[in-house]
Order: structure tokens, then sequence, then C-alpha cells
């Protein structure tokens, strides 16, 4: 990991680390990324209570108090999801070597990934979990530990090695998800990539998947899933790798490394560095003002970072959907609507679409989780008020469009009815 302050140097002398890519803005990225150095007092990333939903359960685990299953690597996954509260339909599997892990890791023995909206979980059969546990203040808390299938507990380490990757241009500097997309060989190590320091839902489809295995996605006519590639005088050629051509399903919980969740897992990797990233700054600024925003840059920085979040929240820039929609595993998507929130009318934010975008009521169902409501006050009441503004159709304006007035006018009334913190008069 490079130190905050040797991070800070390569900065200012332009190399290294350089915080120039920033897609928020020319007053973000001339700006530095002080705001975002993890051992300042006001994010004291490696030393304050913890306060995700991992650490909660990690002394149950290393005292032997979690219910887990001890027959057989798979059953002792199944039942750690189910511990942590984690839908085993939410698999997906990736052949690339993109993990601490990467010696394990092939088209023989893909790696699994399991998320909810605030944990996620990593394992290579064969190997270790991993484990990224979202802190609600200051983001990914990264641990890794044995699968011990005599009965004995394990220890779960606090990775430092993951910050390497989960912390950088990828996370927008703050520690959040890596989502990646690669043209990996035939033994999984990557040729080519895509879409680097960038992840969200408006990622097209067509450079979205590499390295992974995806099913249920006959719809989409281009991606770089499920392929491997080799060189030829500087030519890429890829080569069809369909899922469990060279692995066995039953290696898995699951047979699926279905499309929907994928789709999630983008839109939530995007929310989550895009609010980390929001927040770090809050907190920094603060800090300098004593408690207060009195710096005039810094109170229009976040505004154009709310205006952000906002346009996120509203999937103002959701990549085009292939023309015959997307079918979606019917197993994960009852999965997911097991935390629906719904108004008086049934509706929920969690309802989905699936024709020509993810969900019938644009407006991410992340508001609600731990991340987003744990927002300096400050800010999120800006966020709030903007969001009022873009769901009224006399002020939303053209960013908006993609909004008909009878969604804008469902989304305000779910949330109005859902949300118990919004502003008076919203």
């Amino acid at each position: 990991m490079v130190p905050q302050s040797a991070q800070r140097m390569l900065c200012r002398l332009g190399l290294g680390v350089v915080a120039l890519t920033f897609p928020l803005g020319s007053g973000m990225a001339a700006e530095g990324i002080d705001w975002a150095n993890l051992e300042a007092p006001e994010h004291d990333y490696w030393n304050r209570e913890l306060n995700d939903p991992f650490t909660q359960l990690k002394d149950d685990l290393e005292n032997g108090r979690l219910p887990l299953d001890f027959r057989s690597e798979k059953a002792y996954v199944v039942s750690l999801l189910e511990a942590l509260d984690i839908p085993v339909t939410s698999q997906m599997l990736l052949f690339s070597t993109t993990s601490l892990q990467l010696r394990m890791i092939s088209p023989r023995n893909p790696r699994a990934l399991y998320f909810n909206e605030d944990l996620y979980v990593g394992w290579v059969p064969g190997g270790k979990i991993e484990i990224v546990s979202m802190d609600p203040e200051i983001g990914g808390i990264f641990y890794i530990f044995d699968i011990l299938l005599d009965g004995k507990p394990p220890v779960a380490e606090r990775s430092e090695r993951c910050m390497n990757c989960h912390a950088d241009d990828d996370t927008r500097q703050v520690p959040g998800i890596v989502i990646r997309s690669v043209v990996p060989g035939p033994t999984g190590g990557s040729l080519d990539s895509f879409r680097r320091e960038d992840t969200g839902h408006h990622i097209p489809f067509s450079d979205r998947f590499g390295g992974w295995h995806l099913t249920g996605a006959e719809t989409v006519k281009k991606h770089w899933g499920n392929l491997t590639g080799r060189l030829n005088q500087g030519e890429m050629l890829t080569t069809p790798l369909n899922p469990g051509d060279r692995f066995n399903w039953e290696t898995y919980p699951v047979q699926t490394s279905d499309i929907l969740p994928q789709l999630l897992h983008e839109h939530q990797a995007g929310f989550s560095n895009r609010i980390l990233e929001a927040g770090y700054r809050a907190r920094h600024y603060l800090h300098e003002g004593g408690g207060r925003l009195s710096n005039r840059v810094h109170i229009d920085l976040l505004k154009e970072q709310a205006d952000q979040v906002v346009k996120y929240l509203l999937f103002a820039d959701e990549a085009e959907f292939p023309r015959d929609g997307i079918p979606g595993d019917p197993a994960y998507a009852a999965d997911f609507a097991k935390k629906r929130m719904a108004d008086s009318k049934g509706r929920s934010l969690r309802d989905f679409n699936l024709r020509d975008r993810i969900f019938e009521y644009r407006c991410s169902y992340m508001i609600y989780s731990d991340l987003f409501q744990s927002l300096p006050p400050v800010f999120k009441n800006h966020i709030y008020r903007r969001l009022g503004e873009a769901l009224d159709p006399q002020t939303g304006g053209r960013e908006f469009a993609h909004l008909s007035r009878a969604e804008r006018t469902a989304i305000r009334e779910i949330l109005r009815e859902t949300l118990t913190d919004l502003p008076e008069g919203w």
C-alpha cells in the first residue's frame, strides 16, 4: 500500500496516483486528493471503531457461535452466506486472475462472488474467503480467512493488501468496490482491459463482463463475457468459454452466474464509490471549517458532487438495454424482492422493469442504505433538495428528461412514504 503522504507527494510531482481523472468537473479535478487521506483525523480509517456488518459478527465467527456447516466447502459457504443474509442466487463467477488469490483462479476454477447491499463475499474453491464489508462512514473493510472444515473457528484477518486496488482511481480514491472487465488469456491472466477507473450502470454492455461467466444474457448481442483471448501478431483473437465447459457446476451452490445480479452489482459499486467520495469530501471540508462549511470553494465542490449523486440516483445515464430486454433469474429476483419497501399503492424502488431498463421506478433502492443515510446531514439534506427539484416536472431540467411526469410523481410518492428523514415540505 502506498502511504497517503507518499501519494500526495506523487501527485505534486505528476507521478503515480494523480487525481486528474475524476469525471466530476474541472474544480474537483484540480483540487488534489488531500480529502482522501485515510490517516487524517476526520477519517482515521485504520484506527476508528468500526460499524460495518461483518465486524459486528466477527467475534461470533471466531468464537464458533455462527451456525456453519463443515461437511464440505460448498456447505460451509452456503451456511456463511445465510448467516450474513446474502442470497446464494447472487452468485457471479469470474475466471480472470484479479484477486489476492490469483494463483488459484483459472477457467477450471472460477472465483465466486456473492453480495447484498453492504456485504460482498468472494470464494475460490480450495482457497480462502474474502470479505468486503461496508462501514457506512469510511467504506470497505477488507477481511480474509481460511475455511477450516475440522470445525475449528477461523481468524478473520483485516487485509491491508486489498487497498492496493480498492482505494485508487478505480474507486475514486476511497475504500470501495472494483469491477474490472478484461480479456483473459487461456489460463486467466489479463491480456487487455476496458472501462478502467469507471464503475456504474452507465457502462455500455459492450464494455462489460470481460473475465466473467455470464448466464441468462442471450439477448445481449455484444459483451466480453464467456471469452478467452490470445494475441496473434498484435491482433486479439477470442475463443468462447461457455460456463461449465471447464469446471463442474456442482462445485458451486447454484448453477448460475446470471446477468441480473451482475447488473445490480455494477449499480451498487458505482453508487457506493460515489457516496463514499461525497462522504470523505464532506467530512474533510467540515473538519477544515471547524464543523462548518464556510469555504466557498468547498461549498461549490459539494454542490457539484451532490448534482452527480442525484443524477446517479435517478439513473440519468443508464446504459442502453438490448431490444428484447433481459429475462433475469427468477430465483434471484425473488430473493432481491424480499427487502422491498412498498408505498400505500404497492410500489417499490425494488420493482424490476427489465424490458428497457433495470427498474420500473428509476431511483436507486440504495437510498435506504446505511451508506447513504450516514452521510453528513448538511450534505444529505442538500442532496434531498436537489432530488426534490429533479423530480418536479417544472424544475427537473433536461438532464432528467428520461423520467416521465408519471414516473417522477410515482418516485416522489414512494420516497415520501418510505423515507423518514426528508426535509420539511419535500
